[in-house]
């Protein structure tokens, strides 16, 4: 008899691997979408903001369904572990940080066990949940694509840069930087 898997086996699945890091993130997207009253996203109706490019990111889109592709998960390099997911349909926004007590006393827990504690431990004792106002970003758009007239390979409108009067991809056209 085959049993159907648990949402954690088929995130670990899609991550490749079982870590903390998933875990975090597999917490923060159920307390998330639990207290927005959502549903994993199908076509924008979700917006994820994460604040780092950890393993945690990974179970945040499985479990939402926020991808960059659909231009609903935004990424901001900035070191946190702390995500805003915001519903479009409710209007309603949290911003959920990993709380800094969370990890006292888990100093000798072997990788297993700290992960065990975090799939385990009340939200509450793991997260700080505020509900926030956030202004979603537009529906994804469509841009047309131009050709770069340096390496031939189409590239967005929006992204195209000008470089001698021609369209040019980034690469192609290089950064321009006074060095801050």
């Amino acid at each position: 008899m085959c049993m159907e898997k648990t949402n954690w086996e088929k995130c670990v699945d899609f991550h490749g691997h079982s870590c903390p890091g998933l875990a975090i993130g597999y917490r923060v997207a159920e307390t998330a979408l639990e207290q927005l009253r959502a549903m994993r996203d199908e076509d924008e109706e979700l917006v994820a903001i994460v604040e780092n490019d950890a393993c945690g990111v990974d179970a945040i889109m499985f479990l939402t369904g926020c991808t960059l592709g659909k231009g609903n998960l935004i990424y901001r390099d900035y070191g946190k572990q702390v995500y805003t997911l915001g519903s479009r349909n409710s209007k309603k926004a949290l911003r959920l940080a990993v709380k800094d007590g969370a990890w006292r006393g888990q100093e000798d827990l072997s990788r297993e066990e700290r992960m065990a504690k975090i799939l385990e431990m009340p939200a509450e004792d793991l997260l700080s949940v505020q509900t926030v106002d956030m202004e979603l970003p537009p529906k994804a758009k469509i841009f047309r694509s131009v050709q770069c007239a340096q390496c031939g390979e189409n590239v967005m409108e929006a992204r195209a840069r000008v470089k001698d009067g021609k369209f040019a991809c980034i690469p192609c056209a290089g950064e321009y930087s006074r060095g801050w």
